[in-house]
């Protein structure tokens, strides 16, 4: 009786030798992952994302708060230029207070700046009202006379309309850097100007 293999053309490789050991071990080598390399896979990746995601709220919060530093600086510095270049024309204070101020310009019209509701605005006598700053917790003024005190930079402080030369200005501003903050972006302004057109 002839026996014959029916299975040997099966396992035979492609090159029409049977497999040997090591042909069985580059097959085991390119098997699938198990399931536990699976999960250190899986909690290596989460352990990166999650460094990722951290990364990115705390970059996204400083830029935020750095975004709104610039933007009061910048409307602190608008609001001090306008409120400056009335102060230096103006030829005489009419009104004063801690939170308001009135002068006299050249052309006769009375402009006044004070602080409203958190905001500092600007009018004049015709009653046109404009905002020079928001988010302006509160505003400060000083009156000071021309006589400078001996031997420093100051000048002496004055309660006389008459005898008044010189206002300070002091404002402080905040403002969240975006709604969920915990915390605010706080800014200081002071500032002394000369009414230079006073005699």
């Amino acid at each position: 009786m002839v026996c014959k293999i029916t299975s040997f053309n099966k396992s035979r490789s492609r090159a029409g030798r049977l497999p040997t050991s090591r042909d069985a071990l580059r097959w085991t080598t390119v098997s699938g992952m198990t399931i536990v390399e699976m999960l250190i896979a899986m909690g290596i990746s989460a352990i990166m994302l999650t460094q990722v995601c951290a990364l990115w709220f705390y970059s996204t919060r400083s830029f935020a708060a750095q975004a709104s530093y610039t933007t009061l600086d910048q409307d602190s510095q608008r609001a001090l230029d306008w409120l400056s270049r009335d102060i230096r024309q103006a030829t005489n204070v009419t009104l004063f207070a801690s939170n308001r101020v009135n002068v006299t310009t050249l052309s006769g019209q009375t402009i006044s700046f004070f602080h409203d509701t958190g905001k500092l605005r600007r009018s004049i006598t015709a009653g046109n009202t404009v905002t020079l700053l928001k988010d302006c917790e509160w505003v400060n003024f000083k009156m000071y006379q021309r006589t400078p005190i001996s031997g420093t930079f100051d000048q002496y402080p004055t309660t006389n309309l008459a005898t008044c030369k010189l206002i300070e200005v002091n404002w402080k501003c905040s403002r969240r850097p975006y709604p969920t903050a915990s915390e605010q972006t706080e800014y200081m302004q002071s500032a002394k100007v000369v009414l230079r057109s006073k005699l």
